[in-house]
């Protein structure tokens, strides 16, 4: 990588040592989490990258693929605060966010309000079936991933991070849920896709389900080191022709793009806004550091791009009639789009 393409200083000794650390603790994370969980490696390591990216996740599988259990043994092994959410069609927004309550003053006799917080006040959130329930109560979560605050009563509650939330979705039963509009998907950095184990995993599964007694799983990192790590990965240096291999994807998902190939014009409606670009970086630089490596090459974009690009597309009828999914669409667009910095020349996409 070229000195006078990276936007960013090259780190200290401080900073590698950090990388070092943060690579070795992933190691070991993985290392306890395997304990518990079988298989999900992808799962796992996608759901670690947007945590240090300072991102949410949304998850899309079938019930009964540990998904719960795996959220709250990484917030065990990260010694973070975890709350799960089920989302039903009567929860209200008070039920997450908190409620004022009237109370007795002992001293002045006088009934003043108290803000007793919601389950929306731990560092770790899992919103379990997040479309089960109405749009004003999932406006409630999301004002909070966004603003890292709950408005109440006049007075602001700022959220302590590390804060993360990971939403689930059932991909089979659609009949009397509330899907969440494209524009509130746009705020999750992941949408990640949970499936099936093998045929070993499965095996293995039903040993250790069936069988007695439960691994217990040591704390790795604290929260003040990983808040220290998050800072970490925004001071990766990113190189130019990264910055503009990933502007060429995103721009390249936009149908109405001149740079888009045919077959975006042909298969897409919409594509991904500047959220997608900036969030491949981040990504790309959490993925980076966790591999041990102060610098973000074209491999850590390409790996990221199916999670933050598949719920910013939207296949049209004419993909949907071939069977087209939104991820055979990336997986494509990665294939035709060039990853050799020679061909960006600093100032545009990339060159035919």
């Amino acid at each position: 990588m070229a000195e006078d393409n990276v936007r960013q200083p090259q780190g200290g000794a401080d900073d590698e040592q950090a990388v070092a650390q943060l690579g070795e603790a992933y190691r070991k994370i993985l290392d306890e989490l395997r304990k518990i969980i079988v298989g999900l490696d992808q799962v796992i390591d996608e759901t670690m990258i947007a945590i240090f990216a300072r991102g949410h996740c949304l998850l899309v599988g079938v019930p009964g693929l540990a998904k719960t259990l795996l959220v709250s043994s990484l917030a065990q092994t990260l010694s973070l605060s975890f709350k799960r959410i089920q989302f039903t069609p009567d929860l209200m927004p008070s039920d997450i966010t908190g409620t004022e309550v009237l109370q007795d003053d002992p001293e002045t006799g006088e009934r003043v309000f108290k803000f007793l917080r919601g389950p929306v006040f731990a560092n770790i959130i899992l919103a379990d079936e997040i479309n089960r329930t109405p749009p004003k109560t999932q406006a409630a979560l999301l004002e909070a991933m966004q603003e890292k605050k709950i408005s109440v009563g006049g007075e602001d509650f700022p959220l302590t991070p590390p804060f993360f939330v990971l939403a689930t979705q059932n991909p089979i039963e659609q009949e009397g849920t509330y899907p969440l509009p494209e524009a509130q998907l746009d705020r999750f950095l992941f949408n990640v896709k949970v499936d099936y184990p093998s045929w070993d995993e499965e095996i293995e599964i039903m040993k250790r389900v069936t069988a007695s007694g439960e691994p217990q799983l040591d704390h790795v990192l604290g929260r003040e080191e990983i808040l220290r790590l998050q800072e970490l990965v925004l001071r990766a240096p990113v190189a130019d022709h990264i910055f503009h291999y990933a502007a060429t994807l995103a721009r390249s998902t936009r149908p109405s793009d001149e740079q888009a190939p045919p077959f975006i014009k042909d298969y897409l409606s919409y594509g991904g806004g500047p959220r997608a670009s900036f969030n491949m970086i981040l990504a790309g630089k959490a993925r980076a550091i966790l591999r041990g490596r102060f610098h973000v090459a074209v491999e850590d974009v390409q790996a990221v791009a199916l999670p933050v690009l598949r719920h910013r597309i939207i296949p049209n009828f004419a993909a949907q009639s071939e069977g087209l999914t939104a991820d055979d669409i990336i997986l494509k667009l990665l294939e035709e789009t060039p990853s050799d910095e020679r061909l960006y020349d600093g100032t545009s996409a990339a060159k035919a």
